[in-house]
């Protein structure tokens, strides 16, 4: 078994079965690679490791200092490896079958107030052709929910103005359809007929949002954007263009949006992972009785 073109043919399954996008692919090439020079090092293989030897292995990882979080979604990258081997008569058991995963503590997700939004969605000067390019981006970031990855590769056909949705292609490539609002939609266009036009320089790129070369926006060129108009605004928080989609999410629940209806407009494929939010409205609702109610701080009781 050769273990270099085992991984190869279980990474073309997962593109070919899954639809499983690039980044996923490169992180289950790291994991699987990181467990052969492990097993080798041990006179073990794909075909001969144990249970035993892949405890020993999630051993030495937790030893090297990596969270619970990492070593369970290594663990998981594992699993699904040793499954596709069974299945596919590479080996006759799944030594993965008994190894239970450790719980990571989930972080609440880190998100804006809405006077702070505001104050980042205020910050660009829309009377220049960048200005009003990263205006647009913000309110589209914040107005449907998008990972930074959907915004810069939303295409140029992407926007429905007659309708209020944007078309995109989230995770492993499915489509989803967002409603946006008005004030989103009127920069969108604005953005599209006035600044566009500057940026793309006569050229055929098929992204809506240009960079001032023309060419498609990057996600590190984003993140650059929004962090410094966070420090303009005075945002003192450390931010990042997720801390937008989290703060779309964390709004429309306190405004009374449902689970479901979030889960769909973020493109969350199990329900569990979009409930987080709701740990996040409950803190907020602690926060706000902390703060205003009258009884809120009970008196210490005496010793």
């Amino acid at each position: 078994m050769n273990p270099t073109l085992v991984i190869t043919g279980f990474l073309d399954h997962l593109l070919i079965e899954r639809g499983i996008s690039a980044n996923t692919l490169l992180s289950y090439r790291y994991d699987l690679e990181g467990l052969q020079t492990f097993l080798q090092n041990y006179g073990e293989s794909f075909a001969t490791v144990n249970r035993q030897g892949l405890l020993d292995y999630l051993a030495h990882l937790h030893a090297g200092q990596l969270s619970v979080a990492s070593v369970a979604r290594k663990r998981s990258s594992l699993r699904r490896f040793f499954q596709y081997l069974a299945a596919s008569g590479q080996r006759t058991d799944d030594p993965t079958t008994l190894i239970s995963a450790p719980k990571p503590r989930r972080s609440l997700p880190k998100y804006l107030s809405e006077q702070e939004v505001e104050a980042l969605l205020a910050a660009p000067n829309r009377s220049t052709p960048l200005g009003l390019r990263d205006a647009a981006m913000l309110e589209m970031l914040y107005a449907a929910g998008l990972r930074v990855s959907e915004l810069v590769n939303l295409p140029s056909h992407g926007l429905d103005k007659e309708f209020g949705f944007v078309r995109i292609f989230g995770k492993g490539d499915k489509e989803r359809v967002v409603p946006v609002g008005e004030q989103a939609l009127e920069l969108a266009e604005l953005y599209q007929s006035q600044a566009r036009p500057f940026l793309s320089g006569g050229g055929i790129s098929d992204s809506f949002f240009l960079s001032i070369r023309g060419e498609a926006m990057t996600r590190q060129n984003f993140w650059y954007i929004i962090t410094r108009y966070a420090r303009g605004a005075g945002i003192q928080k450390p931010l990042s263009p997720h801390v937008l989609r989290h703060s779309f999410a964390t709004h429309l629940l306190a405004h009374g949006a449902d689970l479901r209806s979030l889960q769909t407009m973020l493109g969350h494929v199990d329900i569990s992972t979009t409930e987080i939010y709701t740990h996040v409205a409950r803190e907020r609702l602690k926060q706000i009785h902390g703060r205003y109610h009258p009884r809120a701080e009970l008196p210490h009781k005496a010793s």
